[in-house]
């Protein structure tokens, strides 16, 4: 996946695991809370990958840059 498909996601799992906190403290079900809080932490960990992914990208085209005007 490229870096905005990571963070989309990410961004995306963190809403739904937010909801079903919510949700699981309104019906009070434990189980769905903690499903809710797991995906809301898979869903950060993505949006760090595509974060990592992209400054990576963009270290890698300083770089070719520089040496491209260096030739």
């Amino acid at each position: 996946m490229g870096s905005t498909t990571d963070k989309v996601t990410g961004a995306t799992n963190e809403a739904i695991g937010k909801a079903k906190q919510g949700i699981g403290e309104a019906v009070g079900s434990d189980k769905l809370q903690g499903e809710g809080a797991i995906q809301e932490v898979k869903g950060k960990g993505q949006k760090a990958v595509g974060d990592a992914k992209e400054a990576t990208k963009e270290a890698v085209n300083k770089a070719a840059a520089a040496a491209n005007k260096n030739l």
